[in-house]
Parts: C-alpha cells; sequence; structure tokens
C-alpha cells in the first residue's frame, strides 16, 4: 500500500504517516489499533506488543537530557539490549571505563573535539564524563545483560592518563569481571595479523523479533549496519576473535600483569632523587 493509500484509510494526512513510519512522531494507541486492522495483523499478542512500544517510545529516556547528538540513538539501542558484544582496539570500552580514564579521553573523544585546540569546556567534560558512568548502570541491574568484549594488547599498553590512571583502569577490569556479567578477551600481540586489526565495533541484541544492529564508529561519524548478511558476517569475525584471543582467566592474568607494571612506574615517579 502506498502511503496516500493508507492516509486515506486512516482519515488522515499522507505527511502523518510518513513521518510515523520514519520515526518523527510517535504513533498513539489509535494509530496502532486502527494500522493493526488495516494491515492484517490479528494475534492478539502482537498487537499488544506494539501497542506497549508505542507507549514506550514516548517516554524519556536520562540520555535525552544531555546534548549526545546523533550517539543519544546509540545510547538508547544500549539500554534495550539483552546482550552486547564489543571489540575494541584502541580504548577500553565505555561500559568499563573509570572516571579517570574517560576524563582523559573527553578532549580527544568528545564530539566537538579537535585535535591540538582546545575546544572542550570543563563543564562539557563532567556532562561527558557523567554519562559514561550512567550507562554503566545497566552492567549491574537486576536483569545484568551478558557484556562480552575482545580488546586487542594495544589496549593494555596504551596510558591513558598516565601509570596511576591505567594501573586504577586495570585493576576495575579484573574487578568487573568477578562482580557482573562481563567476560573480556585479550587478542595477544602473538597472535600477529587478525580480521579486525583497523577496526571497532559492537554487536547489539535485542529481545524477541527484535534484529541485532551492528554499530561501528569512526573519526566522521557513526554506521548503524543493519542488513542480515551484514551482521552475521561481523558475528563471524567476532566469533573468530574469541578463538583467537586468550582465554577469560589467561586474559585477566594478562591485565593484571600489565596492571602490576603500571604500579610500579607509577610508584617510581613518585619517589624523591634521594629515594632512588
Amino acid at each position: 500500500m502506498t502511503v496516500d493509500q493508507v492516509a486515506a484509510q486512516l482519515l488522515c494526512s499522507p505527511s502523518k504517516v510518513s513521518r510515523m513510519e520514519t520515526g518523527q512522531r510517535g504513533a498513539t494507541a489509535r494509530d496502532i489499533r486502527d494500522l493493526c486492522d488495516l494491515y492484517g495483523v490479528t494475534d492478539a499478542a502482537e498487537r499488544n506488543r506494539m501497542a506497549r512500544l508505542a507507549v514506550e517510545g514516548k517516554q524519556q529516556g536520562w540520555w535525552q537530557s544531555y546534548e549526545l547528538d546523533n550517539f543519544a540513538i546509540y545510547v538508547g539501542l544500549e539500554e534495550d539490549a539483552i546482550a552486547i558484544k564489543q571489540y575494541q582496539s584502541t580504548t577500553i570500552p565505555g561500559l568499563l571505563q573509570t572516571a579517570d580514564y574517560a576524563r582523559a579521553t573527553a578532549d580527544v573523544l568528545v564530539p566537538e573535539a579537535s585535535p591540538g585546540v582546545s575546544q572542550v569546556s570543563p563543564e562539557r567534560v563532567d556532562e561527558f564524563v557523567e554519562v559514561k558512568l550512567r550507562r554503566q548502570k545497566i552492567l549491574s541491574r537486576e536483569s545484568a545483560l551478558p557484556f562480552s568484549v575482545v580488546l586487542d594488547e594495544a589496549v593494555l599498553h596504551r596510558a591513558v592518563g598516565g601509570p596511576t590512571g591505567m594501573s586504577a583502569q586495570l585493576e576495575h577490569l579484573v574487578g568487573v569481571t568477578k562482580i557482573n556479567n562481563v567476560t573480556i578477551r585479550v587478542i595477544p600481540y602473538s597472535v600477529g595479523a587478525h580480521p579486525a586489526m583497523d577496526s571497532t565495533f559492537t554487536i547489539l541484541e535485542f529481545a524477541g523479533p527484535v534484529p541485532s544492529v551492528v554499530y561501528v564508529e569512526g573519526l566522521i561519524g557513526s554506521i548503524y549496519v543493519e542488513r542480515p548478511q551484514d551482521i552475521a558476517r561481523y558475528q563471524r569475525v567476532f566469533d573468530h576473535l574469541c578463538t583467537i584471543a586468550l582465554s577469560p582467566q589467561e586474559s585477566i592474568e594478562l591485565i593484571t600483569r600489565v596492571g602490576a607494571n603500571y604500579r610500579a612506574a607509577s610508584t617510581s615517579a613518585v619517589k624523591s632523587p634521594a629515594d632512588r
């Protein structure tokens, strides 16, 4: 059916139908009822599910009070996911960052930041960190979602925030795997080349009939991959990365060793010349 045909049946303007289909406006309970009748949706459970989605779609998420621009879409998807799989080749995932680590990355990761130019206000940095920490609550809620992470070893050796900050960050990684539904695997340097060396991506899985989405972040923006064949490819790559990575226990042991090196470097740095 065309937009004009649907609008004629619903006794509304074609623009209203178009705006509902593109997500530019919400649908009322009556809209859902009329559309279900028009499209022949007779299953009561499915009609009720869509009616609930319409109600939930009108509720404002906590993240909407922040100036997140397009990233607000991702945070909303993250909140609704029932499982997340993430590969990172450069930084600790946001859901696992300490406040100090998040603050140390603010000048380069805040959207309006420009390399070599201090454009980020202290207030904007505070907001950036606050959003990171609020997002992490999905890992500790009663029905905590499984979060599977694969890191390139380079992530552990990039001293974001200096030795002291990295020591605390890696200690946090070890701790979070003990109290939350989080699994961390590290791909060691010894593996050599692998399919995702120049990429980072996140696979978000949802309940029921809602298909998975792959989020790929880049320098000039982000991409949401939704085609089933593309999602399947990312899933195959992620499964392969898990295969070539160290086991979760071996990964924790490596993270602990690297963290100890940072701790030693931090202790050495604060000693006076006489102590040395």
